[in-house]
C-alpha cells in the first residue's frame, strides 16, 4: 500500500477552534466487579484539516479513544470538545445531533443496509437530518461519484465487492459534509489492492476538502499516510509525532 510523499507540502488548515480538544481523558469499565482503566489520561488536539493517525496494538485502548472522539462513549473524566463545543454538558439528544452535524463515520465492517441501494445507504444520514428527499438523493449521488461509485448507485451491497461497499460507507460519511471524518481499521476487511483506493480517497478528501481525518489503525503501512501519527500502549499516549502542535 503506497503511501504520499512524506516531504510533498501539507495542506493548508481551515482557520478556527481544534477539531478535536480532549484534555485528561479517562475511561473505566466495571466487569463482573472489577474495574478496567481503558484510558489513562489522554489529552491531545487534532487541527482543522488535519490528517493523523491514533496507531497501538489490540487491547491499548486506541478503540475506546476513537469511540470518545466521536463522541460515541462519554469519558469517565476529562474534556472534550468538537469543534469548541463542550461535550461534557450536552444532553443524548443533543450529542447525536452534534454527531451527525459534525462528524463523519468509517468503520472496518462497512454497515450498510442489505436490502437498501447504494443511494439509499448514503442518503441516510440526510434522513435524520429532515433533509427533503429530493435533496438528500441528489447530495448522496453526488457523494457516490467522488468515491467513484456513480455507475453503482441503484445496486445493493451483495451486488458490490467489499472495496465498493467500503466507498459507499465513505460516501455515507460525507454526505454530511463534516468537519472531521473518523476511520477505524478502514481497511481491516480488504484486499491490497481495494485497501489502496480507500486510502487514496481518504488521502483525496483531506487534501482537496480539508477534511480532518482521524485514522485508527494497527498496521504501519496504513499509518504512513497520515502526517501526524499518535502512537497509544495501555492507555497512555507514549508517542506524538506531532507533539509540538498537537497537545492541549
Amino acid at each position: 500500500m503506497t503511501a504520499p510523499d512524506p516531504s510533498a507540502t501539507a495542506p493548508a488548515r481551515p482557520a478556527g477552534p481544534p477539531a478535536i480538544e480532549a484534555v485528561d481523558l479517562t475511561r473505566r469499565y466495571d466487569l463482573d466487579g472489577v474495574s478496567v482503566e481503558a484510558l489513562r489520561g489522554v489529552s491531545l488536539r487534532i487541527g482543522q484539516g488535519e490528517f493523523a493517525a491514533i496507531v497501538g496494538p489490540s487491547g491499548s485502548g486506541k478503540s475506546t479513544l476513537m469511540h470518545l472522539l466521536g463522541c460515541l462513549d462519554r469519558p469517565t473524566s476529562g474534556v472534550l470538545r468538537i469543534n469548541g463545543v463542550e461535550m461534557s454538558g450536552l444532553s443524548d439528544t443533543r450529542l447525536a445531533e452534534l454527531r451527525n452535524q459534525t462528524i463523519g463515520f468509517v468503520f472496518q465492517s462497512f454497515h450498510l443496509l442489505a436490502r437498501t441501494t447504494a443511494l439509499d445507504n448514503v442518503a441516510l444520514p440526510l434522513v435524520y437530518r429532515g433533509v427533503g428527499r429530493a435533496e438528500r438523493r441528489e447530495r448522496a449521488r453526488t457523494a457516490l461519484e467522488s468515491v467513484g461509485l456513480g455507475h453503482r448507485m441503484g445496486h445493493r451491497p451483495s451486488q458490490m465487492s467489499g472495496g465498493e461497499q467500503q466507498r459507499v460507507a465513505i460516501a455515507r460519511a460525507l454526505v454530511g459534509e463534516p468537519k472531521v471524518l473518523l476511520a477505524d481499521e478502514p481497511t481491516g476487511n480488504l484486499d491490497t489492492r481495494n485497501g489502496t483506493e480507500v486510502m487514496a480517497i481518504l488521502d483525496r478528501l483531506n487534501a482537496e476538502r480539508g477534511v480532518a481525518v482521524v485514522l485508527v489503525t494497527h498496521e504501519p503501512e496504513v499509518a504512513a499516510h497520515a502526517r501526524r501519527q499518535i502512537h497509544v500502549r495501555d492507555g497512555l499516549i507514549e508517542l506524538d509525532t506531532g507533539a509540538a502542535e498537537g497537545r492541549p
